[in-house]
């Protein structure tokens, strides 16, 4: 008979996201989710760390949530790895039944607990059932490495990322608001998706991120030009940006609202959030036999009063 480790790593190993579940019996407690003052840190909050263990699910390891179900030996278990078990506990592989751990939930809605991002400066404390969705908004929860060409992990804030970008990536760093770009490809009929070199510009005291990316739209090759703001969404919508291509006595003119880096390269791409150029106006843009592509991108970046 198998282990019970070797069991809890068979099922760790089938990838799977589980979003807390809802429940109506969930206890109702009043929360604040981005203004850590009114949930400041509190003398002896203190939690130790066998009942953190006590809601950790030993299947997928994640904090449990209401219902947690046990077993008849008092095995917890989380209600979202609770099907892919079949059924049986997972620890002693006795059958689960429905029975709920009513006490453990009533200890987790009794407990405070700072935020997992308190390293990077959140000073809140918050009930166990609202620091999670808490934690999803937080103002201080770090970013993902923008860099578009290669699949990064590195997290940090803002400064941190952008030391990365340079030292790490060697991207192209720019002062200023304005920016004229030349992008080149020597057989674009033979390339249906790539990146190029990420560029990233300071000014206004922020940091902008320029992509440009050639992907099927369809059946159809084109190339889309986008800019990305170094920081959150409410602070993107305070600059707008223009960009122009052209050539052959024609232009095309694109202007938007930067996204933020919370939304990855690829979601602002796949929303067409950018210029896009079919490949076969790209290649008219460039002149010659239009067997090369030599696309020249000029844009702005301004402030809105």
């Amino acid at each position: 008979m198998a282990s019970a480790n070797s069991f809890f790593d068979e099922i760790r190993n089938k990838p799977e996201v589980i979003d807390p579940p809802q429940s109506e019996d969930k206890t109702d407690i009043g929360e604040s989710v981005n203004d850590p003052t009114q949930n400041a840190l509190k003398p002896n909050v203190t939690v130790s760390s066998s009942v953190r263990e006590l809601l950790e699910c030993p299947v997928c390891l994640n904090a449990m949530y209401p219902p947690i179900h046990q077993c008849s030996n008092g095995h917890t278990l989380c209600s979202g790895c609770k099907p892919r078990v079949h059924n049986r506990c997972p620890t002693c592989r006795h059958e689960l039944g429905n029975i709920r751990c009513l006490a453990l939930e009533k200890v987790a809605a009794s407990l405070e607990l700072p935020c997992k991002y308190q390293s990077f400066g959140c000073v809140g404390i918050y009930p166990y059932y609202s620091k999670l969705k808490h934690e999803s908004q937080c103002a201080f929860r770090p970013y993902s490495c923008p860099y578009a060409g290669s699949e990064c992990t590195v997290i940090g804030d803002i400064p941190c990322l952008v030391a990365h970008l340079k030292d790490d990536h060697k991207v192209d760093m720019h002062n200023g608001s304005t920016f004229n770009h030349r992008y080149v490809k020597s057989n674009p009929h033979e390339v249906e998706n790539a990146t190029w070199m990420l560029t990233v510009f300071s000014c206004f005291g922020q940091y902008f991120c320029l992509h440009f990316e050639a992907f099927q739209l369809g059946m159809a090759p084109v190339y889309i030009a986008f800019l990305r703001f170094m920081g959150d969404d409410n602070e993107a919508k305070n600059y707008s940006y223009s960009l122009e291509v052209g050539g052959n006595g024609r232009k095309m003119i694109w202007q938007g609202v930067p996204r933020s880096i919370r939304d990855s390269h690829r979601k602002v791409r796949d929303s067409f959030d950018g210029l896009i150029i079919q490949r076969n106006m790209a290649l008219f843009f460039s002149g010659g036999d239009r067997k090369e592509l030599k696309l020249r991108v000029t844009g702005r970046i301004w402030k809105e009063q």
